[in-house]
């Protein structure tokens, strides 16, 4: 038996925390489960209300086109703008995360990318191209803040067991924002009646960016005032399993985390992949609303609009959960085996879709495809860089991992803007060499068991 690892554990948690990788599902001291219940509501709402601010510019795509004279190509500046400055933002605040803590980043994006929206939205007043594009990378420098400060909290209550089926959740959370602003921006748009008493008219695309910076300011406040980083400050010490990499002090100096997380050859392997589910997510993210419009006349406040725009994010929850349960479950942990074969269902998706131009076969296909990429998005970006990270770690893995998803959904911004100018038939062939890739990279780590 590790004593020796016993009496650490036991020195600095108040108590014996069972080995590494153990559950301890169901053995946990009255309370802790509803405390950590409310806590990791709270940090999901709060990440939730940034997905209401990041979504809102898919919907008003073809608004500032439109107003403004923007071609697609010119459009996709704003989009990769947001998406390059969200991917090196992930690499640094992840860094600074692990030494800020959790909540405090979390809560530094939330007030950065309350600041920007409403920036934003005044920014209609002027309507000038490169203004939009430095509001909306700043927008995503901030927002980069909210995923590693996330992952750096919910790292420290759930051991590694229990961490997929946490990524599923996760999945749900970002999911339920774009549920929330695809209902919310169309209504927002077109007027609506509060209690049949006041009449509201159909508002001014920047109220799509004015509404959600409230709605985050709101659950900012919330989180402030309840979350907890840590179960020992939530006063229920040596309750969660401690990794190895967690025995030492809690402050990890830059020198290790390049050496343990950065010098991993199975971190760039991951974010590679991860790269491939980027570029395919965001095609969809940040352009189905107008290629459903231009390419078959479906409105924001079609019935067809208002089904997809429920059950893309609800199929990718659904996703996000199961792929999450079965890489806990199926195959004890392991993530790669459950990402080869999405990946690869995935491009049989794509490729079925391009093929299939009628408009139901485009509203499948956009379905399915968002399961498969979210449900990747979710083993890999949150599980997979909690196993590697360990609660010390953990910001900078997710940080790394994550900033390539974006590195990789920038080309779904002028690259495939300047192929939708040429051709609306180029949507879906954008994205079928990214699944494949994927697909590879990920039978790749099965094959050596690395993951």
């Amino acid at each position: 038996m590790d004593t020796e690892g016993m009496e650490l554990r036991e020195s600095r948690g108040g108590g014996y925390c069972p080995p590494t990788g153990g559950s301890v599902a169901g053995k946990y001291p009255i309370g802790f489960g509803f405390r950590r219940g409310i806590n990791w509501l709270v940090v999901g709402l709060l990440y939730t209300s940034f997905y209401l601010c990041r979504y809102n510019f898919s919907l008003v795509n073809k608004n500032v086109s439109d107003e403004f004279g923007f071609s697609r190509k010119e459009v996709g500046y704003i989009i990769s703008a947001w998406l390059l400055a969200y991917a090196f933002g992930q690499i640094i605040n992840g860094l600074l995360t692990d030494r800020l803590g959790g909540k405090r980043a979390m809560l530094i994006g939330a007030a950065g990318t309350v600041v920007l929206n409403v920036c934003f939205g005044f920014g209609s007043y002027v309507g000038i191209l490169g203004l939009f594009v430095i509001i909306r990378a700043l927008d995503g420098y901030m927002q980069a803040f909210g995923a590693p400060g996330m992952v750096k909290i919910n790292t420290a209550w759930f051991p590694r067991r229990e961490r997929g089926a946490f990524a599923g959740v996760f999945g749900f959370m970002i999911n339920l924002g774009r549920i929330v602003i695809y209902r919310l921006g169309p209504i927002l748009l077109a007027g609506f009646t509060i209690f049949e008493l006041v009449n509201v008219p159909p508002l001014h695309w920047r109220w799509l960016f004015w509404v959600p910076a409230g709605i985050c300011a709101t659950v900012a406040v919330l989180m402030a005032l309840v979350v907890k980083q840590t179960p020992e400050e939530a006063k229920y010490p040596g309750i969660i399993p401690v990794d190895e990499r967690d025995l030492t002090s809690e402050r990890v100096s830059f020198k290790e985390l390049i050496i343990k997380i950065a010098g991993n050859p199975t971190v760039w392997v991951i974010a590679l992949a991860y790269a491939c589910t980027g570029a395919v997510r965001q095609a969809v993210d940040q352009w189905f609303p107008r290629f459903l419009e231009e390419r078959y006349g479906i409105g924001r406040t079609a019935p067809e609009f208002e089904m997809i725009g429920f059950l893309i994010p609800f199929v990718a929850s659904a996703g996000s959960l199961l792929a999450g349960i079965v890489s806990d479950t199926v195959c004890k942990g392991r993530r790669a085996p459950v990402a080869m074969v999405l990946y690869f269902l995935e491009t049989l998706i794509i490729v079925a879709t391009a093929h299939a131009p009628s408009v139901k076969g485009a509203l499948v296909g956009l379905i399915l495809i968002s399961f498969t990429a979210n449900s990747t998005h979710s083993i890999l970006g949150t599980a997979a860089a909690m196993d590697i990270g360990g609660k010390r770690m953990a910001g900078f893995a997710a940080g790394i991992i994550d900033s390539f998803q974006y590195f990789g959904g920038m080309l779904a911004g002028v690259l495939l803007g300047a192929l939708l100018d040429k051709s609306l038939g180029n949507y879906f062939w954008f994205m079928a060499p990214f699944g494949l890739f994927g697909g590879l990279l990920m039978a790749g780590l099965c094959a050596l068991k690395k993951l």
